[in-house]
């Protein structure tokens, strides 16, 4: 079979020599992991940098500025004395990605003993008011620690089951409304099904259920207010739920103090029901459009 290969017999000799020495290699590295050789070259080499002053004396953060500093050092301390080539880079890493704050970190040695963590830090989107517990979350729904809600202001709060999950996708239905979009504080998830939006001015507007469906009522809306600024005015709540209509609630006239029977019976009727609304649709207090 090797007279008929297309080579010369020093061409097939070298071959075979170097898978020999391929082979032989391969045993050899297999034979010193097992007995742990290469650690012990490894801690001989670290040992030897400490000597010459290479040990990890301190530690330079970069990037941070709402996440809690002190935190971020007790994460790298445990690596703190040792000799450079024996601080576990990746394992730094690793726990600070734990860190609710912290989106992204780069850490690299600098000789003879510093390390610089660079931290990337999530940014606040909104307030997540989880059953009257509120939380600073950023665009997607990750919860940040370690720093009080009133701190940050300006921030839309958010409230409903699970509505931090939804913060992206509401994110992208108020992009559909830019204009609109300044004005609104808050938003509930209700029913884990559709988002009611609240302004400044104190409306509220109920969306229909399906991202194309809401993105579209937006929209409309916003065109309503461009034209006709309905906002601010005597209408409390727009339930834009039906596609083809738009039912307005206005705001409850007042009246002259009654007496005390009147009073009374009135108090016994209760808060405004769903009934009384629809009949103050015959006299004009609820309209459509």
């Amino acid at each position: 079979m090797l007279a008929n290969l297309p080579l010369a017999e020093q061409e097939i000799q070298r071959i075979f020599t170097w898978i020999a020495v391929g082979t032989f290699a391969l045993i050899l590295f297999f034979v010193a992991r097992y007995f742990g050789v290469g650690d012990v070259i490894h801690r001989h080499y670290a040992q030897q940098a400490a000597n010459a002053g290479f040990v990890l004396k301190r530690i330079e953060p970069i990037g941070i500025k709402r996440a809690d500093e002190l935190k971020i050092y007790d994460l790298i301390l445990a690596q703190k004395d040792r000799a450079m080539p024996l601080v576990d880079i990746e394992k730094i890493r690793t726990d600070l990605m734990q860190y609710g704050w912290v989106k992204d970190v780069r850490v690299s040695r600098q000789l003879p003993d510093t390390l610089v963590v660079e931290i990337i830090e999530r940014k606040p989107s909104a307030i997540w008011d989880d059953n009257g517990k509120q939380n600073l979350i950023d665009e997607q729904g990750i919860l940040l620690e370690n720093i009080p809600v009133g701190s940050v202001g300006g921030l839309m709060v958010i409230s409903g089951d699970r509505a931090n999950r939804k913060i992206a996708g509401l994110t992208e239905l108020l992009e559909a409304a830019p204009s609109l979009k300044p004005q609104i504080i808050a938003a509930s998830w209700v029913g884990n099904r559709r988002w009611d939006l609240k302004f400044k001015s104190g409306e509220t507007v109920a969306l229909p259920e399906g991202e194309i469906a809401a993105a579209k009522a937006l929209v409309n809306f916003a065109r309503m207010e461009g034209v006709s600024r309905i906002l601010g005015q005597d209408i409390i709540h727009f339930d834009l739920r039906d596609p083809d209509k738009a039912y307005l609630r206005r705001k409850p006239k007042s009246s002259p103090a009654a007496p005390i029977e009147e009073n009374r019976k009135n108090s016994d009727n209760g808060n405004e029901t769903e009934t009384e609304v629809k009949a103050e649709t015959e006299t004009g207090g609820r309209d459509t459009a």
